[in-house]
């Protein structure tokens, strides 16, 4: 029989922050290479996260806290701000439409991608992996199912610090962050919400540098 790789291969599953993802306002956490994590924040309260070496990009999700159907959505982020590119001040919409979070602070470049998947197990067989590679759409699944969430669908992310140019016919490149060691990025949130932030583990293209280095991610929650 041929072998099916699942989640469960992956390194995430049954890993949490806290019992149901509760931060402790003020401590730092991490999240290994080529892991996730889910944080439940509360209307109010402000996520950092970091990229310690400056070359490890962040697989952002975040869905609303009443109901896992409303997810942030890339798509819709791209309608409402009328660009591909973030800006510090940018609210971030759910496929509803409603505002989740606000991008309030960003000590890198500000190169960030709206456009591309987040990384899975057919994206790496296609790249030539033989068996099962963890990736962030598995990292996503794990994350949410260690607090007890479980989401409809694995959407597109906002890859934190994950730099694809995009050239005027169109075309796009896969090439290393301009990020620096310990640039982060704040988001407030602005409705009750369940983020989830996987460490990708491309290793196949350059979006985790030229010779990609995986690394870990930090985060930590702010209280209001």
């Amino acid at each position: 029989m041929a072998y099916a790789p699942t989640m469960l291969d992956g390194p995430t599953p049954s890993v949490a922050i806290a019992p149901e993802g509760r931060a402790v306002a003020g401590q730092t956490y991490v999240i290994p290479a080529r892991e996730g994590r889910a944080v439940r924040l509360e209307a109010g309260q402000s996520l950092w996260i970091e990229t310690p070496e400056g070359t490890q990009v962040c697989d952002f999700f975040a869905l609303a806290a009443e109901s896992p159907a409303e997810m942030l959505s890339m798509e819709h982020c791209r309608t409402a701000l009328g660009r591909v590119y973030l800006r510090t001040g940018d609210e971030l919409v759910s496929n509803r439409r409603r505002a989740m979070l606000t991008l309030v602070e960003d000590t890198s470049p500000g190169v960030h991608d709206t456009l591309i998947a987040c990384c899975d197990q057919p994206r790496y067989a296609s790249l030539g992996a033989d068996g099962y590679h963890a990736n962030c759409a598995d990292n996503f699944r794990a994350a949410l199912a260690a607090i007890g969430v479980t989401p409809l669908h694995v959407p597109a992310p906002l890859n934190l610090w994950m730099n694809i140019p995009v050239e005027p016919d169109g075309s796009y490149a896969w090439t290393p962050p301009v990020a620096r060691p310990g640039d982060r990025v704040v988001f407030r949130a602005l409705m009750d919400c369940v983020a989830v932030m996987s460490a990708c583990p491309q290793d196949m293209t350059a979006v985790n540098g030229a010779v990609p280095q995986l690394t870990e991610l930090r985060f930590g929650v702010v209280a209001a």
